[in-house]
């Protein structure tokens, strides 16, 4: 996923997923088995990407952005 010397790449990725262990894993606990986990992962990383609203991208979903952004080219 990144090779050596990409310090800003390998920090966002602990960045995320950091944010989905608080935000999914740890919150939501106790588990009953692992398939549990997963699947709030997915449900986790579906809401970041297709349903958060951050600001700094002018309040849409990443996801439309990036499609977006692949029309313009």
């Amino acid at each position: 996923m990144v090779s050596v010397g990409d310090s800003h790449d390998k920090a966002l990725t602990e960045s995320i997923i950091g944010l989905c262990q608080a935000e999914a894993i740890r919150a939501r606990r106790p588990w009953k088995n692992i398939d549990e986990v997963e699947y709030a992962t997915l449900e986790w990383v579906d809401w970041c990407s297709n349903k958060r609203l951050p600001e700094p991208i002018g309040n849409i979903p990443p996801a439309e952005l990036e499609r977006a952004y692949y029309e313009q080219l």
